[in-house]
């Protein structure tokens, strides 16, 4: 049953993203968050196309999300580290953990385990192992890919970026870490500083602007579309939507259509969020709901039941309008919609 709302996901878009970011990276090489199934998009699709775009290094949250990805065949890191439930799992060898506790290190030598990563803390205070743990060689013997951390503040000018920059750059050299990783979207656009041997963009693959440096190479990918449902003409003074917040001023097109906060469009789009039929601009009015969203029409005269309208989803601008983050945005969408790639 085609479902009356849909993503159009631009692939080459995604893979246009991913390479720019790699040339931002210099030397470094650039890899893929594609946790929280590739920030709404579908993991595997957008695996699968930043792999032929020439991506070598994905990075996931959970077991259940690489294993996910598992028939890909790809190098896939588990960012959240090792449970003990997660053993098995991590020994099937689809997936490399990120270890970031002295608990996680002692886990995964008593298992035999192989090749792991491992996560610092250089001054977020997240996950990680602490930093002078590892210069004292808590990790020695283990066999590292790659060493790395997380910058709390990379989309700010904030003083904990050098900071963090110089206490990951500490320690090379301490451990047998192949590579060493820090930048995220934000870091990969303070310099190549923060590059060192892998970085690890996330939303601005998806169109996301973490730093205004990127706003010139990043390009939108995603575009919710929704179905009218109903046209209506509403008469001057009646309201419309929940709590009666939005009153018409005059004869008003209203048309309703197949959103709501259960797909991630949520209320702080209420009065402020903005569709589109061709070039006619169409406001929200009144209050979002679970499932529907009004829409002034008057500026499409000829749209009609059964059409449809595709909504403004520049993630800054749609953040700025919502109240909402850029990831809030992405990693809401929900299963309703059918995912349509270029």
């Amino acid at each position: 049953m085609p479902p009356p709302l849909r993503l159009l996901i631009d692939g080459p878009a995604l893979a246009a993203n991913w390479r720019a970011l790699d040339r931002m990276s210099g030397t470094a090489a650039a890899g893929a968050a594609v946790k929280a199934d590739g920030y709404g998009l579908g993991a595997v699709q957008v695996a699968e196309r930043l792999a032929q775009a020439g991506c070598r290094d994905f990075f996931t949250a959970t077991w259940a999300e690489a294993q996910a990805l598992a028939p890909l065949g790809l190098i896939v890191s588990v960012l959240h580290g090792l449970r003990a439930e997660d053993v098995p799992a991590a020994l099937a060898g689809f997936a490399r953990p990120v270890l970031s506790t002295p608990t996680q290190v002692a886990r995964w030598r008593d298992a035999g385990g192989g090749p792991c990563d491992v996560m610092v803390d250089t001054g977020m205070n997240r996950l990680g192992l602490a930093a002078a743990d590892v210069a004292a060689g808590m990790l020695d013997g283990l066999t590292i890919e790659t060493l790395m951390s997380h910058l709390a503040c990379a989309d700010e000018d904030s003083s904990m970026n050098p900071a963090q920059r110089t206490a990951l750059h500490e320690l090379r050299g301490r451990t047998g870490a192949r590579r060493l990783s820090l930048a995220n979207s934000a870091g990969i656009a303070l310099g190549s500083d923060y590059a060192f041997d892998l970085t690890r963009p996330g939303l601005a693959l998806y169109g996301g602007i973490a730093r205004a440096e990127l706003a010139s190479v990043i390009a939108p990918v995603v575009t919710p579309q929704a179905q009218v449902l109903q046209r209506r003409r509403v008469p001057a003074g009646a309201t419309v939507g929940y709590n009666a917040t939005w009153t018409a001023p005059v004869d008003t097109e209203v048309a309703i259509v197949n959103l709501g906060y259960a797909d991630g469009y949520l209320r702080g789009f209420s009065d402020r969020g903005v569709a589109t039929a061709g070039d006619a601009m169409l406001p929200v009015i009144g209050r979002v709901s679970m499932d529907l969203v009004a829409l002034n029409v008057a500026a499409a005269p000829d749209l009609a039941e059964g059409e449809w309208v595709s909504i403004a989803f520049d993630l800054p601008t749609a953040a700025a309008a919502s109240g909402l983050s850029q990831y809030e945005l992405l990693t809401g969408l929900g299963a309703r919609y059918g995912r349509v790639w270029a």
